[in-house]
């Protein structure tokens, strides 16, 4: 088939030119003493990204999973209570493994396309008189449903409760575009990963931790070695890895933090926004409707459910096929009901109008009735209207 390929996942995203251009170097000695000249300054902006000043962030040569399991062996121990909600497979991925790794894991069960119940979540912790819950663990963008969470709504709520428990942010398909602010929410955890706003391949687990998260690690004693936070925070502060790290990737992300900060992360946060909605108004001109509920949509993708007659793995399996576009399934109890619609990374108005068309043909190949042209034209009007 003629042409490439064209992304429209939620991850991994497209990477742009400057920064596989970034990573196309030869292999060079992790241990030189030029070494720390790339690696130092990449540590030191990472906080510009995650918004911290008091903050230190860390790059393994992982996964955002990997991430996840860094801030709970990192900070608790054995049989430590945690507390998350379960909303969509992420949140329910990182329940399983807090479980396997065991951990006392207190699960709230919400309704697929909505996020965390701050009000319950308050009242929660304030029935937790003795504190036994040490970490909250809370899903910021749900990738399956095109859900967000309010999480300086959660640091309110932690707060009204004066529970003193450690607030971790998984921040995989958020952090680097959506507004994210670690200081000023009181995040002691965000983990996130290369292959989303970062807009790398996938292979680093990008995270930062609070100077309270930090000092959890001297009487933390769960079992850990590669993915020790000891072992980086001794090597990091010379500059150097405590391991061989992928060296293609850290030029690739300094390219990727370089372009970030070039386009400002308000900016960033703005042109995820405007994406959205005009593929949110795309979807309202179809008549059909979000998996998120009001309020809790997401900037950066989009969960479309289909009518119950159809099969949205058939309309996937169309665009692919026949257009040439890549859209995310629905995972576990949304399969076959939504298809997903990814803006999130190096996209702009064109980018995502090249998506809605492609949508559009899928849909109408597959018998569901909407007028040809009718998102493309909703999303146009608003791009057009708030064009800069």
């Amino acid at each position: 088939m003629a042409g490439r390929n064209h992304l429209f996942i939620p991850g991994p995203t497209n990477t742009p030119h400057e920064i596989l251009s970034a990573m196309h170097v030869p292999m060079e000695d992790h241990r030189a003493p030029s070494f720390p000249k790339l690696f130092k300054p990449i540590l030191e902006d990472l906080k510009k990204i995650f918004k911290t000043e008091t903050g230190q962030t860390f790059v393994f040569p992982a996964t955002g999973t990997a991430g996840w399991e860094i801030a709970l062996t990192n900070t608790l121990n054995l049989g430590d209570k945690v507390l998350i909600y379960r909303f969509g497979q992420f949140s329910h991925l990182w329940m399983s493994m807090a479980q396997r790794l065991g951990f006392d894991v207190e699960i709230d069960e919400i309704e697929w396309g909505k996020g965390i119940p701050l009000d319950a979540m308050e009242t929660r912790l304030k029935e937790d008189t003795a504190h036994e819950i040490k970490a909250v663990l809370a899903t910021y963008n749900e990738t399956a449903t095109g859900v967000t969470s309010d999480i300086a709504g959660v640091r309110k709520a932690m707060d009204a409760a004066n529970h003193p428990a450690l607030l971790y942010v998984d921040g995989v398909s958020a952090i680097a575009s959506i507004e994210f602010r670690m200081d000023d929410w009181g995040v002691d955890g965000a983990i996130s990963g290369s292959q989303k706003g970062f807009m790398l391949p996938a292979g680093a687990a990008i995270l930062a931790f609070s100077q309270k998260a930090l000092k959890c690690t001297e009487t933390a004693t769960f079992p850990r070695c590669f993915l020790d936070l000891k072992d980086q925070m001794a090597q990091n502060k010379d500059g150097y890895t405590p391991y061989t790290p992928s060296t293609p990737m850290l030029h690739g992300l300094r390219k990727s933090i370089d372009l970030l900060l070039a386009e400002g992360m308000e900016n960033v946060y703005a042109r995820h926004f405007r994406l959205a909605e005009g593929t949110r108004r795309a979807i309202t001109a179809w008549g059909l409707k979000l998996c998120a509920q009001p309020g809790f949509e997401s900037d950066t993708v989009s969960a479309i459910v289909v009518p119950e007659d159809k099969d949205a793995r058939d309309v996937i399996a169309t665009a692919f096929s026949k257009y040439n576009i890549s859209l995310g399934g629905g995972l576990a109890e949304v399969m076959g009901k939504v298809f997903r619609i990814g803006h999130i990374g190096d996209m702009n108005d064109v980018s995502m109008l090249g998506a809605i068309a492609g949508v559009e043909m899928a849909l109408l190949d597959n018998g569901i009735d909407i007028t040809a042209g009718s998102g493309v034209a909703a999303a146009i009007e608003y791009y057009r209207s708030t064009a800069k």
